[in-house]
């Protein structure tokens, strides 16, 4: 792998690729027995999917809230998604074969498959973007997805939203 995935990037700015972890995300859980409602905040690793243009110049009219998806490393994802630790399941998200996942290079060690990056298009977050712009510039140095790769990656994600299920469909030709 000769190409770039990830540029090191600071301060507040924000784009679309740009991974963040340890964001603060409320959580609610219902418990089914007296219908009381509990939250709380976790800390996850989060990748933005707003679009770059809504992020730019301080438009708070376009992007007051910031769309994000959690990102796990592989070990984290199969530790609670067991049928992932099976031998081919991650060559078919590799291979777009899965919907709803997506597979990236890691920052660190990008030749290593095995310390690839899996983003959950299935779960999206929306955090405010003042406090996202506050949470940059206190981690310093981080990571930034870079062109093909974020084309790619936002192609994903537009994909994993654009499908049509239809009720019926033209019968195979003969």
């Amino acid at each position: 792998m000769s190409e770039a995935w990830w540029l090191q990037v600071s301060g507040s700015q924000l784009a679309q690729g740009d991974l963040l972890p340890d964001c603060l995300l409320p959580v609610f859980t219902g418990n089914s027995d007296d219908g009381a409602i509990e939250e709380f905040l976790e800390r996850a690793r989060l990748i933005v999917v707003t679009q770059s243009c809504d992020l730019e110049n301080d438009k708070p009219s376009r992007a007051s809230n910031v769309a994000m998806c959690p990102i796990y490393k592989l070990d984290e994802f199969e530790a609670v998604n067991e049928s992932f630790a099976r031998k081919g399941s991650w060559e078919n998200v590799r291979k777009g074969r899965m919907e709803g996942l997506h597979l990236l290079a890691s920052p660190d060690s990008p030749q290593n498959n095995r310390e690839s990056l899996v983003v959950d298009f299935g779960h999206i977050v929306s955090l405010p973007v003042d406090y996202l712009r506050q949470h940059a510039w206190q981690l310093g140095n981080r990571w930034r997805l870079e062109s093909p790769f974020l084309e790619h990656f936002s192609q994903a994600f537009a994909r994993f939203f654009m499908r049509v299920g239809l009720p019926s469909g033209i019968a195979p030709f003969k």
